[in-house]
């Protein structure tokens, strides 16, 4: 399967990633539509569709085509005050939307899981995001695109403190280990919407930061990409 992306739906456009997203998706002519649902308003931009309120209960409510769709939700224990609350931005939320999105016709779910995501694993973040991407593929994508980045690095509007702690050593590590910008991120995220395919893909931080390399710094795509 082969499509450029014309209605996209972006959850998560005011997060780390989402806005860098957000920005390359506005910048290509070739979109017809944008629709981004958000807690806060976004400042008004041609072909951008902003319903504004709780992501809960907009995605119940979306309208229109949609034919690809981008998932950069995201939060920590500690942001979100408790595990369950936790799981309701980082599970429950991304289930919802891909439901809504099949509804309205989108044939890829691209989303934003973790390193070390596994359904069995031991620490309760990374059995999450396992669970989330097994609930995903039992949705029944025409085409699924897991990204697994390593720690996420960039400016943050409500740092974590974590990261910040974490961020200079993470960009020491080994390619498939090291932090990855969000940026980098994004690009890939964008380029592999772009790519020919279907089924089920799992791209982990290590590729990741080949697809996402910047345009003047990037020499060839990984084997297989457009």
């Amino acid at each position: 399967m082969s499509a450029i992306p014309h209605h996209v739906l972006l959850a998560g456009a005011t997060g780390l990633t989402g806005r860098e997203l957000l920005a390359l998706l506005l910048g290509d002519g070739r979109i017809v539509r944008v629709l981004a649902p958000t807690r806060h308003a976004l400042p008004p931009q041609p072909r951008l569709e902003n319903p504004v309120g709780m992501i809960s209960h907009l995605l119940t409510q979306l309208q229109g085509p949609v034919d690809t769709v981008f998932c950069c939700l995201g939060t920590t224990i500690h942001q979100a005050g408790s595990r369950e609350a936790f799981r309701t931005v980082d599970y429950d939320l991304p289930l919802l939307l891909g439901r809504q999105a099949l509804a309205q016709g989108a044939s890829h779910y691209l989303v934003i899981s973790a390193l070390g995501a596994d359904p069995s694993s031991r620490w309760f973040y990374n059995r999450t995001k396992g669970e989330l991407e097994l609930a995903l593929q039992k949705q029944g994508w025409p085409r699924l695109t897991i990204l697994r980045p390593s720690l996420l690095l960039g400016e943050r509007r409500q740092p974590r403190l974590g990261e910040l702690l974490a961020a200079p050593f993470s960009r020491l590590l080994p390619e498939r280990w090291r932090g990855i910008e969000a940026a980098t991120v994004a690009r890939a995220m964008w380029r592999l919407a772009e790519a020919p395919g279907d089924g089920l893909r799992i791209v982990a931080s290590g590729e990741l930061q080949q697809w996402g390399a910047a345009p003047q710094a990037k020499k060839s795509r990984p084997e297989g990409g457009p």
